[in-house]
Parts: structure tokens; sequence; C-alpha cells
């Protein structure tokens, strides 16, 4: 059996922004009100393609950690939410093998209105952790998160920091394949980021494969096997953690 377990074909991720002029005023509103369904152009509306993703190829194996890196809006979050199915990609071939845990914005997965105990429930059944499975870990998870005292609360009055905290510790107890983690692990403090590279350093002897997006360069070189660059939603290079390309990233541009 192939030891690929992400492999992705010149995937592509295509968005239509609809760019509307409008009325200066009320009589104008009312001549564009008149207008409709004769001319169709009565908002003067535009539509503009965006690609945030073109022409993605790259296969992760069993065992790697992938690090995403580029400037902000250079596609890297697009491909973390395709590669986690939260979006679909508009053409091109992706393919994974195995259980996907995702941690991508804050409050992802969660129900603002739900306690934290109620939303690890939640957040484990989309991660496709029976019920029976995370009753048995939900000690762990708990523990894990560091939010015992607030369990019962409803999330949506949770800092940025525990929400991440409550979200993370369920994702590394549901016994994922992958891990895919966004910069949402910069809003922890630092003794929590110090528990997750720990836990993912974890993931890596047991050859776990994970996806992380950072702009944190130590964190990186600590965690990673590989490295890709993204800029306006192409490749632009890859090689291992070992070589110069972070070390070029992180000079000044």
């Amino acid at each position: 059996m192939s030891d690929i377990v992400i492999d992705i074909v010149n995937l592509s991720k295509r968005y239509s922004l609809s760019h509307q002029r409008r009325p200066d005023s009320l009589k104008a509103w009312l001549r564009g009100l008149a207008k409709r369904g004769t001319s169709g152009d009565a908002n003067h509306s535009a539509e503009e393609e965006f690609w945030a993703l073109k022409d993605i190829s790259l296969q992760v194996r069993q065992g790697e950690c992938l690090a995403l890196i580029g400037k902000n809006g250079s596609g890297k979050s697009t491909l973390l939410k395709i590669l986690s199915r939260v979006i679909p990609p508009t053409s091109g071939q992706i393919r994974v093998r195995g259980r996907v845990a995702s941690l991508l914005e804050v409050g992802t997965g969660f129900h603002p209105e739900l306690t934290g105990r109620e939303n690890v429930f939640l957040n484990g059944a989309m991660l496709g952790c029976p019920e029976r499975e995370i009753r048995r870990r939900f000690d762990a998870i708990v523990d894990f998160s560091g939010v015992e005292r607030f369990l019962d609360t409803p999330v949506k009055h949770y800092s940025s920091g525990m929400y991440v905290r409550l979200a993370y510790a369920v994702a590394a107890h549901v016994d994922a394949d992958i891990l895919v983690v966004d910069e949402v692990l910069a809003v922890g403090d630092a003794e929590f980021q110090r528990k997750c590279l720990a836990h993912m350093r974890q993931l890596a002897s047991q050859q776990r494969t994970c996806v992380l997006v950072s702009h944190n360069i130590e964190t990186i070189k600590q965690l990673a096997t590989n490295v890709a660059r993204l800029d306006s939603g192409a490749i632009a290079e890859a090689a291992t953690v070992g070589s110069d390309l972070l070390d070029r990233y992180a000079l000044p541009q």
C-alpha cells in the first residue's frame, strides 16, 4: 500500500466577486427599480473572478509534517479548508486517506450557545468520533484543555484562548490520522503552545501526519519535515525543512 495519505492534483479554487454600484439618491434608486426586468442591469452589477488557488499539486506521506508558509492572502487557509472538506474545490482532485481532525478559525466546529461540555461532543462528532469514544476520553480532553471550571458555561463567553484550548484538546483525542492546524495556536498562551508542540511531536513519533500553517519560523523548524511556500494561490517553491527556504523567507522583504 502507498504511504501517500494526501494526494492533490491540479487543484484550483475560484470565487466570484460581485461589484454593485449603489444608487446615490432615492430618485436614482426608483429609476433603477423601474428599469428592472427590462435592461437587466438595474443594480449595475459586475462579476469578477478571483482564483484563491491555482493548479496546486502536492503529496504528503504518512508521518510527514507539511508547513505552509506565505503572505496573508496567498491561499494557505483556503487549501486547509478544502483539505478539511469545509469548502469544495472548483477543479482538480484531492484524495485523503484516513480520518482528518482540523483546527481552523477560532470557533469553527463549536456552537456558541452550547456549553463547553456539549461542544466537546458536538465537535467530536463532526470529527467523526463516535459518542462512546468521546465519553471514554472525556476526562482526558478536559484535563488537556485546562478549562474545567468553565465546562458548563456557553462557549460564547469564552475567550479566544479558551476556544483554542478546548478545540485542540478534542482534536488531539479523536485518534485522527491527519491533523490540520491553521494559525490559531498563536492565540493560546505560551504554556499551552508548548503542550500542543509536544503533542504534535508525539504524533510524528506515531507516524501520524500533520499539515499546518504558521508564521512562526521556529515552530516550523521544530515540527515540520517539509515546507511549501504559496504565492498568489500557487506553490512558488517547496523543499525539506533543512533547506534554506525558511531562512530566506524570514529575511525582510
